[in-house]
């Protein structure tokens, strides 16, 4: 299972599923990470946290935690 965590910089993926439960996944889908929609990761902080990427237009911030519960192919 690949994770938007293990995703390159410069690469756009597509969500396949969003693990976690309740409120933490309803707030990764109010940022509009949801499944099927493609996000191009544009950076990476030197530790790995926070990830930046672009989704439906727009830039976001995710932690480490929350890149992890998003699985994703190519």
């Amino acid at each position: 299972m690949n994770t938007l965590r293990q995703a390159k910089v410069g690469q756009t993926v597509k969500v396949v599923k969003l693990h976690g439960e309740g409120a933490i996944k309803r707030r990764i889908m109010d940022m509009g990470i949801t499944k099927g929609v493609e996000v191009y990761v544009r950076k990476v902080a030197p530790l790995g946290d926070p990830v930046e990427v672009t989704v439906r237009g727009y830039e976001l911030s995710l932690r480490k935690a929350d890149a992890e519960m998003i699985e994703i192919s190519d």
